[in-house]
């Protein structure tokens, strides 16, 4: 399993704002056949020093993230979107991720 996890820092950090983006980046589902999962978290509480939306997205295959990168649906309208109104973003890929749970 690929993970990508991406994080934004929009322009306009208003709640509409970052919930019309976290709506576009959720409306992948269903539209991109090598997209396996998708995760928008948007944080818990307001702070400068944080981010405005978190995307994890994950994938069968390095092939798999390629494919996404390249769809059409992805390109635009989600990354042209995305360029026009975040003014900060990260992101990390990786192969593996279990999930392991603690014990209490």
């Amino acid at each position: 399993m690929i993970s990508h996890i991406v994080h934004f820092k929009m322009t306009d950090r208003s709640a509409e704002s970052i919930a019309e983006a976290a709506e576009l980046l959720r409306s992948m589902a269903g539209r991109i056949p090598s997209l396996r999962g998708l995760e928008v978290g948007l944080p818990r509480a307001e702070d400068d020093r944080s981010f405005d939306i978190a995307l994890v997205t994950r994938f069968d295959d390095w092939a798999g993230l390629d494919a996404y990168r390249v769809h059409p649906y992805h390109k635009d309208p989600v990354l042209k979107h995305m360029h026009a109104h975040a003014a900060e973003a990260t992101f990390v890929d990786f192969e593996g991720g279990e999930v392991t749970l603690a014990k209490a």
